[in-house]
């Protein structure tokens, strides 16, 4: 038998060949080395499967008999209905598959015994599986190497289990010598951790559960653990970049006291550090900014600029951010806030303490949408004092273009608002000293990096998200930033009431919501989809605005609101709708996030079963923004018991970091994330929901290590340098820059 080395191809590898080579490559498997670490989804007990009798509904469970029935049917549609019934000595089930004819084929004429996997369920034919996972077993197989705990692989069509397993053991024994752990021993001793040969044997030919429990765990602390280095390692390189000290203290007083001048940033290149620059004395800035917005403490301008208290929560958080921006080095903090909790306002107090400093503040947005809301916000709040705010869109002409540019570059502009349009070439600006991106998670770091690359300074950078975040996943996602957040509605806000009602209800929905219209309120409609020619069967927001114009609400006033529309309609739509001169407005998601109308107290969800609990939550937040008691109707057309029960968690609690938990439980921390923020959330053996432990204890492990040995200096250190350096260069999607 030819040498198997990790970096073997693996059609090379004994047993396998071109044609197996191309099933295992479907699967992301292109080395031994990639076979080895690809770990089974399961383990089953085969020294004691249950009797069929023992089943229980609802329960996931492993059964053994033979077949005593096979029958095949083509259905409406041309679709093929397997069914099957399984047999042993204590009673049978009924197996069925649809649309997928290959299984005939194995199981037609077989006569032998089957292995079968799945969750069973009641049916009119008695308990049922329904698309099991099955193996068949030969006649005559080692009774040995089969009664015992059996790794079980995810597949794809035409790779069984039994070769997966038989080619995986034959590598195992063939590398498992050439395997180097990069966890120094001492290490692994001080953590309880196995060694990494003895773990990778057990993943694949366990000695019993317990051992492969162990080893995995190994697996997933150790894929923890390097990202977590990563993040320790960024976090500790934030504290050593020199940026600016901004003088909060002497905000608050008739006169700054005089600050030595020194080098408050450095100039950044195209990937590079060049020559240091000098920068004016934070003190002379204070000086020409007091003059202009008068010597009045920053916190009593703050009390009399916002038209109302802040909570204790916010007063917390703006600490936190003053706290940082009082360091001398450039402040990352992530802060969350459930929707409607007021992280404007916060974010309007770090701006003022930067502008009242004499430096510019930039806040970047991902739609056209929530950048005007951000202008028409701050404008109000800031226009008593004079303070200059320019907004940046891509749809302005070239004219305005050049003017609004200019205003950037003298430093006339202090807040600039904007899209992705803030990082085009030609936006210059005077003296940026912070940095505001809101719902980061659908900018890229490239997008984010570009825009500190706009600052002769190295700015503080403050992130925002109205999305809540669980603790694990930010801890994963976000661990090299500092984090704050806002647990507190304003004072005055009455909680959302939600209910849950079917399309057999709609029209005593339609009806509630015309009462409120009455009454002097505006109303959402909200549509997964824009018109019918996508290829979804969900209600289209097209087709939902002609027919409430036509039938519903023909005496009402209503508009059309989607992200296929021209930028000069949605704004035209949205100005009405904000304006009062629209009663309801038909949307889809466009409205998630950005959109602030008070006087809207009702929002009508239609498929309220197809969206994820997180973004429901975001849409819920369009109301509930006034004093006036608002009200969330999810409409549903699910008939499951997993839709609804996803809807009763909407019901149940406004607690938006609640709801984010349960959406991470339901659909995965991937997918909660989303693709712009996931980053390294795929990883290959550990799962942010169930490990939560691991990764929490990983995350303490290496920020020990990292407060202790910043660099990973040593020779015992060499492989795990090696490998969080790789780690770090696959970050782009998850660090500020």
């Amino acid at each position: 038998m030819a040498e198997i080395k990790l970096e073997t191809d693996i059609q090379f590898v004994p047993k396998v060949g071109e044609k197996v080579a191309k099933l295992f490559r479907k699967l992301g498997i292109q080395t031994a080395s990639d076979l080895v670490y690809t770990l089974p989804k399961r383990y089953e007990d085969r020294s004691h499967l249950p009797p069929i009798k023992s089943i229980v509904p609802g329960v996931p469970a492993t059964v053994r008999g033979r077949i005593v029935h096979f029958d095949i049917k083509t259905v409406r549609g041309g679709r093929a209905v397997i069914k099957v019934i399984l047999k042993d000595a204590s009673g049978s089930v009924t197996l069925t598959w649809f649309n997928q004819p290959w299984i005939a084929q194995k199981l037609k004429n077989y006569s032998g015994e089957l292995i079968v996997y799945g969750n069973p369920k009641f049916s009119n034919s008695g308990i049922e599986f329904s698309s099991p996972e099955y193996e068949l077993i030969e006649e005559g197989e080692n009774a040995e190497e089969f009664a015992r705990l059996t790794p079980v692989y995810g597949l794809t069509e035409g790779l069984s289990q039994k070769k997966f397993r038989s080619v995986t053991k034959t590598v195992v024994e063939s590398v498992i010598g050439s395997v180097v752990d990069p966890l120094p021993a001492t290490f692994r001793k001080a953590n309880r951790l196995r060694d990494l040969k003895w773990c990778l044997t057990q993943i694949h030919v366990p000695d019993d559960a317990e051992s492969a429990a162990t080893a995995r765990t190994r697996l997933v602390f150790e894929e923890f653990f390097l990202l977590q280095l990563a993040l320790a390692m960024r976090q500790s390189e934030m504290i050593h970049e020199h940026g600016i000290a901004f003088p909060i203290d002497n905000l608050t007083m008739e006169k700054p006291e005089p600050m030595p001048t020194k080098e408050l940033g450095k100039k950044r290149g195209k990937g590079k550090i060049a020559d240091s620059v000098e920068i004016a004395p934070a003190h002379l800035f204070v000086e020409e900014a007091r003059e202009k917005y008068n010597a009045e403490p920053l916190w009593d301008q703050i009390h009399r600029l916002l038209p109302f208290n802040l909570t204790n929560s916010q007063r917390k958080v703006i600490e936190e951010i003053f706290g940082d921006m009082r360091r001398p080095y450039p402040m990352n903090r992530l802060l969350q806030g459930d929707v409607g909790s007021g992280k404007t306002a916060v974010a309007g107090c770090a701006m003022l303490a930067a502008v009242r400093s004499g430096f510019q503040c930039a806040i970047m947005a991902p739609t056209e949408i929530l950048a005007e809301q951000h202008y028409m916000s701050l404008k109000q709040l800031f226009e008593p004092i004079g303070l200059e705010i320019v907004l940046v869109l891509g749809k302005h002409t070239a004219r305005e273009k050049k003017h609004i540019r200019e205003q950037i570059a003298s430093g006339t502009a202090e807040i600039v608002i904007g899209t992705h349009a803030l990082i085009s070439e030609g936006v210059e600006f005077h003296n940026l000293g912070l940095i505001i991106v809101d719902e980061q998670h659908r900018f890229g770091v490239l997008q984010r990096a570009k825009l500190r690359e706009k600052s002769a300074l190295s700015p503080d950078v403050l992130i925002m998200t109205a999305t809540p975040i669980p603790r694990t996943l930010a801890l994963t996602v976000f661990g090299d930033l500092d984090q704050s957040t806002i647990d507190e509605l304003p004072v005055g806000r009455k909680p959302i009431k939600t209910h849950l009602k079917y399309f057999a209800d709609r029209n005593s929905v339609y009806d509630s919501v015309q009462k409120l219209i009455e009454k002097g309120r505006q109303a959402y409609f909200v549509c997964p989809r824009v018109s019918d020619n996508e290829e979804m069967t969900a209600q289209a927001a097209e087709e939902l605005y002609g027919r409430l114009r036509r039938s519903v609400y023909p005496d009402l006033r209503l508009g059309l609101l989607h992200g296929k529309m021209k930028p000069k309609d949605k704004e035209s739509v949205m100005n009405a709708f904000r304006t009062n001169e629209l009663d309801i407005l038909v949307a889809t998601t466009v409205i998630e996030v950005g959109v602030d109308v008070p006087n809207a107290t009702v929002i009508v969800i239609h498929d309220a079963n197809r969206f994820g609990l997180s973004q429901l939550h975001q849409l819920r937040g369009r109301v509930g923004r006034g004093s006036e008691q608002s009200y969330c109707i999810l409409l549903s057309g699910a008939d499951s018991e997993e839709g609804n029960a996803r809807l009763d968690e909407m019901v149940k609690t406004s607690n938006g970091f609640e709801i984010a938990e349960a959406d991470m439980n339901l659909r995965g921390a991937g997918d909660v994330a989303g693709t712009q923020q996931s980053g390294n959330l795929n990883f290959r053996f550990g799962s942010v929901v169930k490990d939560r432990e691991v990764l929490e204890d990983a995350r303490k492990v290496a920020r020990e290590i990292i407060s202790k040995n910043e660099t990973l200096e040593g020779d015992e250190w060499a492989l795990v340098r090696e490998r969080v350096g790789e780690r770090r260069s696959h970050m782009a999607l998850i660090t500020i820059s």
